[in-house]
């Protein structure tokens, strides 16, 4: 019998995830509670996951009107994915279902101290829009709600572990259920997996040949989907296993992990003879019904055959990571660096909300200067982690993991309140002309509930909405752009946009969209200082911007000659390291004191 509850899951391709950690990362994605722990389940009991997602939608913040928590409601969902009833006379079944649930609801208000309503939870109140923004900006879901998942989820499988005890987890015809169906498909999955170990068990102990896990998906099967249809998807999948197994040997064993990832175990003697098979597959695979399909493989050859099975099959989840951003190869071996990328990012997601708690991000701030003054004219807020133990985590460590998690919207929040916090103390001594651009992650733009932020953080410490600046970056979906930037123009703010040039639709951005500001990026300033060509492409984009009323500041200015060159054609505004790096807020703060003294006995002179 199979013990439901003890399974794992492959989640992202890279680490392996209980019911646990698996629901305590589609939180961190920005679903809620009820939609964490039901996908937690979902695939487990055969059930599409992008549908139960949605069924568990409006469940969310308890009811939306912090009624009764979202995990109780999906948990109640649970039990009828597993014990449901499927005839209207099997009462005896829905019975069945009823105690569990009542069990559940019994023992989770137990666990929480007789709390069983979200608002009481959470001490915050969802159906209130001053509540929410304050649960939004504290993160409350976040640090609150993982602790309750992990409560539900320890009583579900405890309901599961003895239910299958009794035999009346899998056994549902005990209790009066005639159609298994789903049931069982489920019990074929996980013995189709449960063999495919076994296979790969006895051949890492009988083959003297060596030994390679392939694991590959589909490059942007997700757009398939949505062009064509899930249908057409199921299609795909079932066309690349029926040519999996007409090209595999008893030697050689496949299995479709999830979705559209698939692992291949196979021995074999040279490392061109292990590139040749993924040829085949990729010969076999490459198009169906006029699609291509395009692969990325991730390959470990075993060096350690005494290590569990699952570490392997993990190897090379990291390596088919890889390939997958990877735009030269498609096939990438794997090596010991991945691990300590691995290792980083789980310390990353282990210790971001402590960081935010213990205040270990701190705002650092770049001056933006006027090259014809020699002032400064603002200043860009960013983001540092300054860690206890292991010290400064630069952006390009953190900001690409908590960008995916959905962390980022926590440290936006906390950054625009220090740079709010930071304004208002500029204004205490008299600064008052001395603005600070805040960056403005797309992962805002999915949702207009930002803006009721940054309205607060106005209202709290009573700036002026010129003075707190908004950059948004080009290479964010258009559509989003322009939705948020409208809405952003209405209420009053500044916009910039960041990035300018990095992308393939700027003009378009450009033409569609009311920023007031264009900020010249670094790589797009590098490409075009390097040749005559460059320079006038610079010159005329500066004129352009002139012509149509906008703001000009080039990034990344780095040299003398770049600032010559940018005074010459008119781009009066830079920012860069030939003038300052980012520094902390403290020291920026005296260097603004400096800047506007030397300004005045200037003046006087």
């Amino acid at each position: 019998m199979v013990i439901w509850y003890n399974m794992k899951f492959f989640q992202k391709g890279v680490i392996i995830l209980t019911h646990i950690e698996k629901a305590t990362d589609f939180l961190m994605q920005e679903f809620h509670c009820s939609q964490a722990l039901t996908g937690a389940f979902a695939e487990e009991f055969g059930y599409n996951l992008k549908n139960v997602m949605k069924i568990s939608t409006c469940f969310g913040g308890g009811m939306h009107r912090g009624e009764v928590c979202g995990c109780i409601t999906a948990a109640t969902m649970i039990f009828g994915m597993a014990f449901g009833l499927y005839e209207p006379q099997d009462k005896k079944l829905e019975s069945f279902g009823y105690k569990n649930a009542d069990e559940f609801f019994y023992r989770f208000r137990e666990k929480m101290g007789g709390k069983t309503l979200c608002k009481e939870i959470l001490g915050r109140d969802f159906s209130k829009p001053e509540e929410l923004v304050v649960i939004r900006r504290e993160g409350l879901v976040k640090k609150v709600c993982p602790h309750v998942l992990k409560v539900s989820i320890e009583i579900i499988e405890d309901i599961l572990k003895r239910r299958d005890e009794e035999g009346g987890y899998i056994r549902l015809g005990a209790v009066g259920v005639e159609d298994t169906e789903t049931i069982q498909t489920v019990i074929k999955n996980v013995n189709k997996q449960n063999q495919f170990r076994s296979n790969v068990h006895e051949l890492l102990l009988t083959s003297d040949r060596k030994i390679g896990f392939i694991q590959f998906d589909i490059r942007r099967f997700k757009i398939i989907n949505d062009l064509y249809g899930e249908k057409f998807g199921d299609e795909v999948l079932f066309f690349i296993k029926d040519k999996l197994g007409g090209m595999c040997n008893d030697r050689q064993f496949y299995i479709n992990l999830r979705s559209d990832v698939f692992m291949v175990v196979t021995e074999y003697d040279h490392d061109k003879d292990l590139m040749c098979f993924i040829s085949q597959i990729e010969e076999v695979s490459a198009s169906f019904k006029n699609v291509k399909l395009q692969l990325a493989f991730g390959v470990y050859s075993v060096d350690d055959r005494e290590m569990e099975i699952r570490q392997m099959e993990d190897r090379a989840a990291m390596a088919r990571t890889a390939a997958k951003e990877n735009v030269v190869s498609n096939v990438i071996f794997y090596e010991e660096q991945f691990k300590e990328f691995l290792y980083t990012r789980k310390f990353i997601e282990e210790n971001m909300l402590a960081a935010v708690e213990e205040k270990q991000f701190k705002m650092y701030l770049q001056p933006k200067y006027s090259i014809s003054q020699n002032r400064i004219v603002g200043a860009e807020a960013l983001v540092r982690w300054i860690h206890p133990e292991r010290g400064m985590i630069y952006p390009n460590e953190f900001i690409p993991v908590i960008e995916e998690n959905g962390f980022i919207k926590m440290v936006d929040y906390y950054i625009w309140e220090e740079a709010s916090r930071f304004i208002k103390k500029c204004i205490e001594i008299g600064i008052e002309d001395c603005p600070v651009s805040v960056n403005v992650s797309r992962h805002h733009l999915k949702d207009m509930e930002f803006v009721h932020v940054l309205l607060d953080d106005i209202k709290k410490y009573h700036i002026e909405k010129k003075l707190l600046e908004l950059e948004i970056t080009e290479t964010a979906n258009d559509e989003q752009i322009g939705q948020a930037a409208m809405r952003l123009k209405l209420d009053g703010f500044t916009l910039l946009m960041d990035d300018f040039g990095s992308g393939y639709s700027s003009l378009n951005v450009l033409l569609e969209t009311p920023f007031d500001v264009i900020k010249l990026d670094k790589k797009f300033m590098d490409n075009m200082m390097s040749s005559d060509k460059g320079k006038l492409i610079l010159e005329h984009m500066v004129s352009m911007a002139q012509k149509l009323g906008l703001g000009l500041l080039a990034e990344g200015v780095e040299t003398r000659e770049q600032v010559e060159l940018l005074d010459k054609i008119g781009c009066d505004n830079v920012q860069g390291y030939y003038f300052a790096r980012p520094m902390p807020q403290e020291e920026f703060f005296e260097l603004l004191k400096k800047d506007r003294s030397a300004r005045k006995e200037f003046a006087k002179k």
